[in-house]
């Protein structure tokens, strides 16, 4: 641990690097047709700038951190952002695409190994009965990049040109590169109470990782079409979709940030009220999303329920990991990755074939499965005073 304030500035900078990665990640989204006029691709290749970023993530993130293993967070968190800064400039001068999509991918290997090392190094900056709502801050940026970065770089992009937006990611990266480098402290990766799990337990650990899985795929498979739900089925106008993902987006800031206590007091309860109210959220949303003010609630209440779900998978990696908790953290970030993929995919089979509403039943039944799988946690045995080192040493 070090100095309050000097601890404080880390956690901003560790923040701020949460919300650049989810800023950049989803930032073609919103800039799909400009990309797409600028380069001369049509919009679905564009679109696979998300796709191969996210399967990088999640093909890279363990073996990448295995191999870095050694490395002090400081040297290693710093090198990361530099490289961050350096890919989206590369994307910012790119003048094909094929050059665009490299840099795409050299961001998110970066991408992969920052989210699996952020955690730890965190929760190493304060004493340990504040891990839940350091974790909650360190992902606060991440759903405050949401709300806030990626409709902040669309319109940028789509005003001063799309190059434009990933030159302000650029910039904003040098000064979290510079928060990280000046505030964090050189530490090596096994030392300090974050390295391992408090109480590890193997069962539980991938217990936590089934349940990302099915959590993150029930929200996505509902999330990636809610605009068509809230026109077609809650008969909002298309002007007002903005509006409706906004309140959704403040809600899940102030849910993220809500549950960092209650992890600290009680890790699995708090994992397990998420996982339960998105799985109410999206079935009210499936049988009264025809009632507009019901269903902007009931997304609202989604939202916060998933962010506050991924708050306490940081915390309770900390606690089950069963060796070091880097490489538990990239496991579980794959895991979540996995689970993105496929409630897009789901999602993508459903839609057509059974229209929108069939999206958010298959989150509805996703989402039970991850209820039933979390509760399990209630019958397991208790872990063994001894840890299992399996995952890495």
């Amino acid at each position: 641990m070090v100095g309050s304030r000097r601890a404080v500035g880390a956690l901003m900078g560790l923040a701020g690097g949460t919300f650049l990665y989810t800023t950049a990640e989803a930032l073609p989204v919103g800039l799909l047709l400009p990309i797409s006029a600028d380069l001369a691709v049509p919009p679905s290749r564009v679109g696979s700038l998300v796709t191969a970023y996210g399967a990088v993530v999640m093909l890279a993130s363990v073996p990448l951190t295995v191999a870095v293993r050694r490395v002090p967070r400081r040297l290693l968190l710093s090198a990361l952002l530099a490289g961050f800064v350096l890919s989206n400039l590369i994307t910012l001068v790119a003048g094909t695409f094929t050059l665009v999509m490299t840099a795409r991918i050299a961001t998110a290997a970066t991408h992969a190994l920052f989210w699996a090392v952020v955690v730890p190094a965190a929760a190493e900056l304060f004493r340990p009965a504040l891990r839940g709502r350091v974790v909650a801050v360190v992902f606060a940026g991440g759903t405050i990049a949401l709300v806030l970065g990626v409709p902040a770089g669309t319109w940028l992009g789509e005003r001063a040109g799309w190059r434009t937006a990933f030159l302000a990611v650029a910039a904003l990266g040098l000064v979290v590169f510079g928060m990280v480098t000046t505030l964090l402290p050189s530490t090596r990766p096994e030392q300090g109470h974050a390295a391992r799990g408090t109480t590890p337990d193997l069962r539980r650990y991938w217990l936590l990782v089934g349940v990302a899985v099915l959590t993150t795929a029930g929200a996505i498979a509902a999330y990636t079409y809610i605009a068509l739900f809230v026109t077609e089925v809650s008969g909002f106008a298309a002007s007002s979709i903005g509006v409706v993902l906004l309140a959704r987006g403040i809600v899940s800031v102030l849910g993220v940030l809500a549950v960092g206590p209650m992890v600290d007091r009680s890790p699995w309860t708090t994992l397990i009220t998420t996982v339960a109210l998105q799985f109410v959220a999206l079935l009210g949303l499936y049988v009264f999303g025809a009632l507009p003010v019901v269903a902007v609630a009931l997304i609202g209440l989604a939202g916060l329920a998933f962010a506050g779900f991924t708050a306490s998978l940081g915390g309770l990696v900390l606690q089950v990991a069963p060796g070091r908790s880097d490489v538990a953290a990239a496991t579980l970030s794959a895991a979540v990755n996995v689970g993105i993929t496929a409630g897009a995919f789901l999602g993508g089979l459903a839609l057509p074939a059974r229209g929108v509403q069939s999206t958010v039943l298959i989150g509805v039944l996703l989402g039970f499965a991850a209820l039933l799988l979390a509760l399990g946690e209630r019958f397991l045995p208790r872990p063994p005073l001894v840890a299992d080192l399996s995952l890495a040493r």
